[in-house]
């Protein structure tokens, strides 16, 4: 059972990241990448400071703790799977939290996807 809830904990944190990162970038508004010295670090500390980008990598930080506890007790060919999960969870949060469009496609993609999730965890 701690099993499961350090697998769910790794990938709510990670996509938990994602959004706030998502929300993050966006306020920081569109990015292009100067292959300068100054224009790489300006884009670094852009991202550095911002408070929303530093949110997201706190959650992806504590979701590499979770996962890392995940692999230390339980097989990579259970575990794994389980992450694709997190695919779920961000089509629903990009819909609900950013207000993203959902086509059909991508929605018959995720039921194929919590199939797949469904198999593994029944082995």
């Amino acid at each position: 059972m701690m099993d499961m809830l350090f697998i769910a904990v790794s990938i709510v944190a990670a996509v938990a990241g994602q959004i706030v990162l998502k929300h993050g970038m966006t306020q920081l508004g569109s990015q292009s990448l100067s292959l300068s010295p100054s224009g790489v670090f300006e884009m670094v500390w852009r991202m550095g400071t911002s408070p929303w980008v530093l949110l997201g990598i706190g959650f992806y930080v504590t979701g590499m703790f979770f996962w890392l506890m995940v692999l230390s007790r339980v097989d990579l060919s259970f575990a794994y799977p389980m992450l694709s999960l997190s695919y779920v969870l961000v089509l629903g949060s990009s819909w609900l939290l950013l207000g993203e469009s959902l086509s059909a496609l991508r929605i018959v993609g995720v039921l194929a996807i919590m199939a797949g999730v469904a198999i593994v965890s029944q082995s």
